[in-house]
């Protein structure tokens, strides 16, 4: 096992990491391959794993398969080092953003595969908070509870009067992406509002707190007419 190298001061993702990066993809994999590795093992290795490390805990990227999430690191560093060659400073993106990015994306994607399969093993009364009470209907050999229902309706009413409900061009993009979501939540698990975020911004080039402003305005609206529909069993947006 490769050795991690302290710290030499907080910042440990710096120019100096990048420079490597950038001198190890310049040397030749096989005429340099001793090169390489002690490139590797003394300049890039601490920074990728400090990297891994801080993105996992940051964001809660906890719903794993592994009990040591250094295992799970050390899944990641995998990656980045099959991915390493693609890094371009020239494109004018950084180091630390464009590895930090491959982290976020692989990360998401691990989580959401890990979070359904807890999921489907729970019991459906496993599924219900505080003992709360929940109809369930089979649509096409799935559960569809009364909250998937009024999600569907919600989602198609919103969609078929954005530019109503949201008249700035940017406003109804944001609003799609949030939507996009609940489409195809049952594919995919946003198990924790930064990873949320995340996943938004990659699809829309926004700003959080324009995230948060669109979000609240959905809210509005989704919380309106939910108690409604418990109540009565259909919507009058």
């Amino acid at each position: 096992m490769v050795k991690k190298r302290k710290p030499k001061s907080k910042n440990y993702f710096t120019h100096e990491t990048e420079l490597a990066i950038v001198k190890y993809n310049g040397l030749d994999p096989i005429k340099d391959e001793k090169k390489r590795s002690e490139l590797y093992n003394n300049e890039i290795h601490y920074p990728f794993f400090k990297l891994t490390q801080n993105i996992i805990h940051t964001f809660k990227f906890y719903h794993t398969e592994v009990e040591n999430l250094e295992h799970l690191q050390h899944e990641i560093i995998v990656f980045l080092l099959s991915k390493i060659h693609l890094f371009d400073p020239s494109r004018g993106a950084k180091a630390y953003s464009y590895f930090g990015t491959i982290v976020k994306r692989w990360l998401i994607l691990y989580n959401t595969k890990n979070y359904q399969k807890k999921v489907k093993k729970l019991p459906i009364d496993g599924l219900t908070k505080n003992g709360s009470t929940h109809t369930y209907d089979m649509e096409d050999g799935k559960i569809k509870s009364e909250l998937d229902k009024y999600v569907d309706l919600f989602v198609d009413y919103v969609s078929k009067n954005i530019f109503t409900l949201f008249p700035k061009k940017n406003d109804a993009q944001i609003a799609d992406a949030i939507l996009e979501l609940f489409r195809k939540r049952e594919d995919l698990t946003i198990f924790n509002k930064k990873a949320l975020y995340i996943y938004i911004r990659e699809m829309v080039d926004v700003k959080t707190p324009k995230i948060t402003k669109i979000s609240n305005q959905l809210h509005i609206i989704f919380k309106k007419q939910y108690i409604f529909f418990l109540e009565n069993g259909y919507v009058k947006f």
